[in-house]
């Protein structure tokens, strides 16, 4: 091998000994750990990154569910819900049965003013006392779709917070407190969703 080409080998080989040499001391915050790598003896599970809303800012935590909103039920089209995704938030569930004059007359109030507070106060309906057929036709005669529609024909819900007639407003606050049960006509139904809505 010429001596020039034996020379260069050698000093490529003192460089890398030096680069090297620092990097495997390296014991402070400079050495970074692979994300989601636990270090040797390490007990504790990696850091998921925190939430972001659509805006880049962190999302608050969760909320803590209620007993009140800790159920589980399907809508009319079959797809699962669950009510702690209420949680955080003041609710206002709606138990009407599909033969219901008063009902009905109480379905344009809630189809007109649900998608406005769909984020601030939402509105489930919780339709029983029919058949799921009658339930259906009547979430399309008043435009109801765009609102959670609970298919209770089993009566679970209704049993849950002793609803007895319908119509009937059950209105959660932020905490899960009950603050309201009972009839509301439509301008009252209204008024107490935006006094929720404010607060």
């Amino acid at each position: 091998m010429p001596p020039r080409t034996v020379h260069r080998l050698g000093v490529a080989a003192v460089l890398a000994a030096t680069l090297a040499g620092p990097a495997a001391c390296a014991v402070g915050p400079e050495r970074a750990t692979p994300a989601g790598a636990a270090t040797a003896g390490s007990t504790a599970a990696p850091t998921a990154p925190a939430p972001t809303t659509s805006t880049g800012a962190p999302s608050p935590p969760p909320a803590r569910v209620p007993r009140t909103l800790a159920f589980t039920a399907k809508t009319l089209d079959g797809t699962a819900f669950s009510g702690a995704a209420l949680a955080g938030r003041p609710v206002v569930l709606w138990f009407w049965a599909p033969w219901c004059a008063t009902c009905a007359s109480q379905a344009w109030t809630v189809a007109e003013i649900a998608p406005t507070y769909r984020d601030t106060v939402p509105i489930v309906g919780v339709a029983g006392l029919g058949q799921q057929r009658a339930m259906t036709d009547f979430v399309a005669e008043f435009d109801l779709a765009g609102t959670p529609q609970l298919d209770d024909r089993a009566g679970t819900l209704w049993r849950r917070f002793k609803v007895t007639e319908q119509s009937t407003f059950v209105i959660v606050d932020r905490d899960g407190t009950v603050v309201h049960q009972g009839f509301l006509d439509g301008e009252a139904l209204t008024r107490q969703v935006e006094t929720l809505a404010r607060g």
